[in-house]
């Protein structure tokens, strides 16, 4: 698959697994999956797409460097980024007591004022170091912002850790922002 076929339909499934599965007939379930056979389907009755087969989504989940998708079970979610769930995750966990947001520089102003981190999404990944927060930073600037995290006070305040996945280890709704790292 060439490298801007690959990034193209990389985009497309992020936009119907993280924000609009509904329009695909698709739907969800609780910790985001969706069967693969279903997705395929999905995106085969549009015509830019319909050339797509399983080999062809396999083949660019595991050579993504971003790692956008897991496939588990024969059923595939987008990772982060979500807008169209309430929830993506497994139970809640309790975290360390801090944990970190790796952010481009033009989202400090805003954040810095609310004293909270975006929520567009329905979750915001959480690093466990700043070294990783950087990492998760660095995609979008070169020179990222990084905020500690007081993630005891957040689950305290009935706003639940999760634990989503390995790289970005943990999500939470909301929380108040404890100062840059």
């Amino acid at each position: 698959m060439a490298s801007n076929r690959f990034e193209s339909l990389s985009r497309f499934l992020s936009y119907v697994l993280r924000h609009a599965p509904q329009e695909f007939g698709l739907s969800l379930d609780h910790c985001g999956f969706v069967s693969l056979d279903m997705l395929l389907a999905a995106i085969n009755t549009e015509s830019r797409w319909n050339w797509v087969r399983k080999e062809d989504l396999l083949n660019l989940i595991a050579s993504s460097p971003r790692r956008r998708f897991e496939i588990r079970g024969g059923r595939i979610r987008a990772l982060y980024g979500h807008t169209a769930l309430k929830m993506m995750a497994s139970e809640p966990v309790i975290p360390p007591e801090y944990l970190f947001h790796g952010t481009a520089r033009r989202f400090s102003s805003g954040i810095e004022r609310s004293r909270s981190l975006p929520v567009r999404r329905a979750f915001v990944p959480l690093s466990r170091s700043v070294e990783e927060a950087l990492t998760v930073g660095k995609r979008r600037d070169h020179n990222p912002v990084v905020y500690r995290i007081h993630a005891l006070d957040s689950l305290q305040r009935r706003n639940p850790v999760l634990l989503c996945r390995k790289c970005v280890s943990f999500a939470f709704d909301s929380s108040k922002v404890s100062a840059k790292a």
